[in-house]
C-alpha cells in the first residue's frame, strides 16, 4: 500500500462482513481502537439503519432495519496498522475495493447515503464557559478545553464531586453561558 499524503486525511470506506455480524464488527473494532489507542485514525463506524414501519394485527410497529446488510461504513485514515486492524477483526471479510487497496467512497456516494457531513458552527471557543443542555450531565457547567471539529466532540472541564473532571461531549450537548 502506498503511503502518500492524501491517505492521511480521513475518508469513508466500506467493509464487507458476514451477514448478521455488522454490529459485532462495529463493537469489536471500537474496543480494539480504544485498547490500542488508535482514536487518531478512526473517526466513525456506522451500521446504516433505517426505520421501517410495519402494521401487524392493526398495531403499528417500528423496527430498525439494516440499510446495507453485510456492510459496515468506517471513516478512517488508512495506514498499514489501521488497515490490518480492520482486516483482522472477526467477521470482516475485507474492504470493498481492489485487492489490498481499499477505495474510499466519493463525496457524491456519501451524500446519497445521507452521510452529508455538514460542517457545524459552534458559538463557543476554548476557555469559554458552557452548560450541558442534554445527556447524563445535563445542567453541569464547565469550561471548554478542546474542540475537535473532525470528531465533532468537545472536551469540557466539569466540576463534579468537588473536583475538575474532563468529559468528552457532542457539539449539540453544549450551550455557551453568557
Amino acid at each position: 500500500m502506498s503511503q502518500d499524503q492524501s491517505k492521511l486525511e480521513p475518508k469513508w470506506y466500506v467493509v464487507h462482513t458476514y451477514s448478521g455480524y455488522e454490529n459485532k464488527v462495529k463493537t469489536d473494532l471500537e474496543k480494539t481502537i480504544k485498547n490500542r489507542e488508535l482514536e487518531d485514525f478512526f473517526f466513525n463506524i456506522v451500521v446504516p439503519m433505517e426505520e421501517q414501519v410495519e402494521i401487524k394485527d392493526g398495531k403499528r410497529k417500528t423496527n430498525l432495519k439494516k440499510v446495507f446488510p453485510g456492510y459496515v461504513l468506517i471513516k478512517m485514515i488508512v495506514t498499514e496498522q489501521s488497515w490490518y486492524i480492520v482486516r483482522n477483526t472477526r467477521g470482516v471479510t475485507g474492504f470493498v475495493g481492489s485487492g489490498t487497496d481499499p477505495i474510499p467512497l466519493t463525496d457524491i456516494e456519501i451524500r446519497n447515503m445521507g452521510f452529508d457531513e455538514v460542517p457545524v458552527n459552534v458559538d463557543y471557543d476554548v476557555n469559554d464557559t458552557v452548560q450541558v443542555v442534554n445527556g447524563p450531565l445535563e445542567g453541569f457547567v464547565g469550561s471548554v478545553q478542546e474542540i475537535n471539529m473532525e470528531k465533532q466532540k468537545v472536551k469540557v472541564l466539569v466540576s463534579m464531586f468537588g473536583r475538575e473532571t474532563p468529559v468528552e461531549l457532542e457539539f449539540s450537548q453544549l450551550q455557551k453561558v453568557n
